[in-house]
């Protein structure tokens, strides 16, 4: 009796007491309410977001001048520089943040329920450093000249599913893609793999150029445009989400165990690889928009869980929405803070990530002790 319990205790994740206590149908009310409120959130973010800066813009005058691009609504009061900022400048930076940051952060989920490890993120895997690489390849030695306005988001894109097959193919070594394996061979490609960007930056002629991938790998929405690179993170973003809200009962079991998965009829290799794949082009595309922003897809998927539950059907689109309003929060203060400087969105994510992870690691131990 002892022994029973005591192994259901380990395998279970934290939300699953929390789950079974709650009927289905109070799950998906629960859940289908903090989508609603967040949608609202994230409205009032963008308006927010488009607004903040160093010419500040009014709410009102922000949702005039949004709903006449969108809908033509309303005569055009308003100077045509305001015009502008809201809708040239400010508003594709805004999609931009929605885009990466809901991108990152099912990534992340979906990574930590292919590998069981909480502590699963882009970085951990090594997808996010092989993104970097590409990345500082094209702008440092024009890797992928021949894509044209295309060679970044190409090139973050190669280097991101380079990683991922290298990951692969170390895990595989043993026989069989486990959870293990995949983590540490992941870790071990990341560090290589910031090692050749640092080579990559170290090996370059150019000053200014090793300025712009410095600055670039620390994270950025300053490059956001209309134009390809906005459409296609839109997307790709989109895309993924819908994916894994479609594989959500697949994830649910993968997160469980190997085993559980077979007997759901889910085989547990072809899933990881599969994983990986869609991962690395959702990583890939964002960094090259972006540059490296951590934490985001090590956060987000813990506070989803934390209010709607585990089951990644309601967590996905949950943790979606949640990463977009923090990154397009975090643009904001980017922006504001130092203004006329901006901070890279990189290090406010690791000032929220860093404690937020010391947390969690203390909880562990905790639940262990």
């Amino acid at each position: 009796m002892t022994t029973t319990d005591q192994t259901t205790t380990t395998q279970a994740p934290p939300e699953a007491a929390t789950e079974d206590d709650l009927g289905l149908g109070a799950r998906r009310h629960r859940a289908t309410l903090w989508t609603l409120g967040l949608l609202v959130l994230l409205l009032a973010s963008v308006t927010a977001s488009v607004g903040a800066g160093a010419v500040a813009i009014p709410p009102s005058d922000t949702a005039r001048i949004i709903a006449h691009h969108l809908i033509g609504v309303g005569e055009q009061t308003w100077s045509v520089p305001r015009d502008a900022i809201v809708w040239d400048v400010r508003m594709p930076r805004a999609l931009l943040a929605i885009g990466v940051g809901a991108g990152l952060s099912v990534c992340g989920a979906a990574l930590q329920a292919m590998v069981r490890n909480v502590l699963a993120d882009p970085y951990l895997l090594g997808v996010n450093s092989g993104a970097s690489s590409g990345a500082a390849a094209a702008i440092l030695f024009g890797a992928g000249a021949g894509a044209g306005a295309h060679a970044l988001p190409l090139s973050a894109f190669v280097g991101a599913l380079a990683a991922s097959m290298l990951v692969l193919l170390v895990a595989r070594s043993g026989g069989r893609v486990t959870s293990l394996r995949l983590l540490l061979a992941g870790v071990a490609v990341g560090y290589a793999l910031y090692a050749v960007t640092s080579f990559l930056i170290f090996a370059s002629d150019s000053a200014e150029g090793s300025r712009s991938v410095l600055f670039w790998l620390l994270g950025s929405l300053s490059l956001a445009s209309w134009g390809a690179p906005l459409v296609i993170v839109a997307v790709v973003a989109t895309l993924t989400v819908l994916v894994l809200v479609g594989l959500g009962r697949r994830l649910d079991a993968l997160a469980i165990g190997d085993e559980t998965a077979q007997t759901l009829g889910v085989d547990p290799d072809t899933f990881r690889v599969r994983l990986l794949l869609l991962v690395a082009l959702c990583v890939g595309v964002v960094v090259s928009a972006s540059g490296s922003i951590g934490f985001v897809g090590l956060v987000i998927p813990h506070l989803a869980r934390r209010v709607v539950g585990s089951a990644h059907r309601h967590m996905v689109p949950v943790a979606a929405l949640m990463g977009a309003i923090f990154l397009l929060w975090a643009d904001i203060v980017a922006r504001t803070v130092l203004a006329p400087q901006e901070i890279p969105l990189g290090i406010l994510t690791s000032l929220v990530g860093a404690p937020f992870l010391l947390v969690l690691i203390r909880r562990m131990h905790v639940s262990s002790t």
